[in-house]
């Protein structure tokens, strides 16, 4: 699996700014087609206890 870069450092699954989670999940971001990155959102994310 290829790594993937993560700077949100208040999600669970970010270890030294790589994510760690054992599925990653990545839906659009209220578009029906999206066209950049700002239109799409980290379904995985998980606030950090």
């Amino acid at each position: 699996m290829a790594e993937i870069k993560c700077t949100v450092t208040e999600c669970e699954y970010n270890k030294n700014v790589k994510c760690d989670a054992p599925m990653i999940q990545i839906e659009r971001n209220n578009t029906a087609s999206a066209a950049s990155s700002d239109q799409t959102k980290c379904e995985t994310f998980k606030r950090r206890a």
